[in-house]
């Protein structure tokens, strides 16, 4: 490839990465001369480093097509991560292996969404067995927290950041079990060599993105409170700049012991005294981890949830995960309405959409917490009869006034009240499809953007117990999602393969706080329905409906649906939408589609 070429290619990567979706405008070529002028930049530079395939398909991303590929395919939040997973199906690894090498690069060059400190949720398609498989690896609670850790001295809920900055927040990390689990359950290659990107980067040094740069000068207070962190990201005392290379060697110490001798490296020995001192001893913010929590961490395999849609079942990640639940009821609820017909344009679409979104919500605030605490009617929030009831809400011409939960069948009685959780955005997305056809859909997460600001060996920590609800009880009813020892907090991560006769026709997730279930259910509406290549439909503009008021994404076609919205009966909020779907779409060929708000790419061969 020319200097030229790449240089053009450039500048359409960072068109992507600023977050402009679709084709280049006026807007977008702006920006791109801005931070990429001919003469040369370091941040384009960054990416003129990336092979000419991964240079290509940013640039196709652009585009609003789809990469193709016949043999394997890889999306993920990162090019560079995306590369390192491309080497392992290369060499003939499979999807669980390429999973590794991408989960330990993506926790090197966006620290702020995942990495070794947080969880994730695993969905996996078997191609010689036919099985659907889902692994739980998300973080638990102390075995010393108790329930009112996030209430003050007046019993009143913390405020959010009070809550999340420091030890107090941080979970058992589940992450590093995952990616063993993985690998032993579906590995072809050696564990060890599936770590050298990551170290190779970590200990040469990785560019930073736009992106990273521009969410540290977006936080110097909290990720300055604490020495280690502050040190890492403020280096000469100023935030890390985009195009600037960051070595983080201690990172790479980490993976390399991992890499030694397994997940336990992580859970026993130095790296988990480092990080139970560091939680411990959080300045004005202790926590409760302990070695025990960490020693007694496992990673659980769950029966996948599975709802029906268009003669097809989308399947996902069941409790402590409310993913799979809330988008396989907004889905079974729209069944019986021809979205097709009234297509993508057609407010009626969305007031069909929203409103089933909203009852979805409504269910999930009353019912869904971790299932091995709080009994649950898994089966009944998705029952076709149940579904079906529910659906008939949506037969009127304008916004419900109002929504509350349903009854749905019971095989058991438990009493629970709404919860109040607070679930911000964050988190990363892998979808992969390898040579075998097995394909495997994660999502990972450290929960807010860098956690809880405590930086121990090279990585973040997570401040996933503020995922669950502050309050224990409401007017005397316990709240499913209350934190309890050793519970896992509730999540709307929605990892999903959806499947057509038996076999795999999309795989897609995104990030985004709780909006993740309206993203991924949009998105599977706008390529099931509307006819979008997966490209179009992570593209889609967004408009979300959870508790009442329709969010919808500014500086997009979304804007233009708010007076139609608003004559429905719908309050509206327009404001920035920032998912990060990365989706393939299993056919004759492979078709991968990456979130042109963020910097991921589609890979494939």
């Amino acid at each position: 490839m020319t200097s030229a070429s790449k240089s053009f290619l450039a500048r359409l990567v960072l068109a992507g990465v600023l977050g402009v979706a679709g084709p280049l405008s006026a807007l977008a070529q702006q920006a791109t001369d801005a931070v990429a002028p001919e003469s040369g930049n370091a941040v384009a530079q960054s990416f003129e480093a990336l092979s000419p395939e991964a240079l290509s398909a940013l640039a196709t991303k652009a585009t609003g097509k789809p990469v193709e590929a016949k043999r394997w395919m890889i999306a993920a939040a990162n090019p560079l991560a995306v590369e390192a997973g491309a080497k392992v199906l290369k060499a003939g690894g499979s999807a669980a292996d390429a999973l590794v090498a991408i989960q330990t690069v993506l926790g090197l060059v966006e620290p702020q969404s995942s990495g070794l400190g947080g969880g994730a949720f695993l969905v996996w398609y078997d191609a010689a067995t036919g099985k659907l498989t889902t692994l739980d690896g998300r973080e638990t609670a102390p075995l010393a927290a108790r329930p009112t850790a996030f209430l003050d001295g007046e019993g009143e809920p913390l405020k959010f950041y009070d809550a999340v900055v420091g030890g107090l927040s941080v979970g058992t990390p589940g992450t590093p079990k995952l990616l063993e689990e993985a690998h032993k359950r579906w590995g072809k290659l050696d564990w060890a060599p599936l770590f050298k990107d990551a170290i190779d980067l970590a200990e040469k040094g990785f560019t930073v993105s736009p992106r990273l740069a521009s969410l540290v000068a977006e936080d110097p207070d909290r990720l300055g409170r604490f020495a280690a962190t502050r040190a890492y990201f403020f280096p000469s005392g100023a935030p890390i700049k985009a195009g600037e290379t960051l070595r983080n060697p201690d990172y790479a110490a980490t993976l390399q012991a991992i890499a030694a001798n397994g997940a336990k490296a992580f859970y026993y020995g130095e790296i988990a005294r480092d990080i139970v001192k560091t939680v411990q001893t959080a300045p004005g913010n202790p926590g409760f981890l302990s070695d025990k929590d960490l020693s007694l961490y496992e990673v659980i395999e769950r029966e996948p949830v599975c709802a029906a849609y268009r003669g097809r079942d989308v399947c996902g990640m069941g409790p402590p995960s409310s993913g799979a639940l809330t988008v396989g009821q907004i889905l079974g609820m729209l069944d019986n309405y021809d979205l097709t017909a009234l297509g993508a344009d057609d407010p009626k679409s969305w007031r069909l959409i929203g409103d089933a979104s909203r009852l979805a919500f409504a269910d999930r605030g009353r019912y869904m917490a971790d299932v091995d605490f709080v009994p649950m009617p898994l089966k009944g929030l998705v029952d076709e009869d149940y579904l079906d009831g529910r659906s008939d809400l949506l037969k009127g011409d304008d916004a419900l006034p109002e929504v509350a939960p349903g009854t749905p069948p019971w095989d058991h009685a438990m009493l629970l009240s709404n919860d109040e959780a607070i679930e911000f955005p964050s988190t990363s997305h892998i979808s992969i499809v390898d040579a075998d056809g097995n394909a495997l859909s994660m999502t990972t997460t450290i929960e807010n953007g860098f956690g809880s600001r405590l930086f121990v060996r090279g990585f973040l920590l997570n401040n996933e117990l503020t995922d669950f609800s502050f309050r224990t009880q409401k007017d005397g009813v316990p709240i499913a999602n209350r934190l309890e020892p050793g519970k896992r907090p509730r999540s709307s991560m929605s990892p999903t393969i959806v499947m057509k006769d038996g076999k795999p026709e999309l795989v897609i997730g995104s990030p985004g706080g709780s909006r993740i279930i309206g993203y991924v259910a949009e998105a599977i509406i706008a390529h099931l329905d509307w006819g979008m290549n997966v490209q179009q439909a992570v593209s889609l503009p967004h408009l979300v409906n959870r508790f009442g008021t329709y969010d919808l994404e500014a500086g997009t076609k979304a804007e233009s649906l708010a007076d139609p919205l608003e004559a429905l009966g719908y309050k509206v909020n327009t404001r920035d939408l920032n998912s990060g779907l990365h989706a393939i779409a299993v056919g004759d060929t492979l078709q991968g589609g990456a979130d042109p708000r963020r910097e991921g790419i589609a890979l494939g061969e």
